[in-house]
């Protein structure tokens, strides 16, 4: 195999190899520092949060706007057909726990 570079075309290659592998090991030595480690990890965990929130709030507002519909009209006004069982209920219910908690103090 002929080679046909001069010595100083040889040894301008190996000086261009010398700093491209210094530039290569000092950009290692950057990712694998603990400190770039740790800030990775919180990057990470904080776009894993954020993301969870961010689906759990479409959640809780899809729920929300759901029961919403079902006690409220279009136009803003109770569904008093359905409002009231409900209201009925919760009246029972606060009702017997207070009725079970002055037979328990008596």
């Amino acid at each position: 195999m002929s080679d046909d570079r001069t010595p100083a075309q040889i040894e301008a290659d190996i000086v261009r190899r010398r700093e491209q592998l210094a530039l290569t090991l000092d950009e290692i030595g950057v990712r694998m520092h603990p400190k770039t480690i740790i800030g990775d990890a919180k990057a990470k965990v904080a776009s894993t949060v954020d993301e969870t929130a961010g689906r759990a709030f479409v959640t809780v507002n899809r729920v929300v706007t759901d029961v919403k519909a079902r006690f409220v009209t279009d136009d803003g006004s109770p569904r008093l057909e359905r409002v009231l069982p409900v209201a009925l209920v919760a009246v029972g219910v606060i009702g017997l726990i207070a009725v079970s908690s002055r037979k328990r103090k008596g």
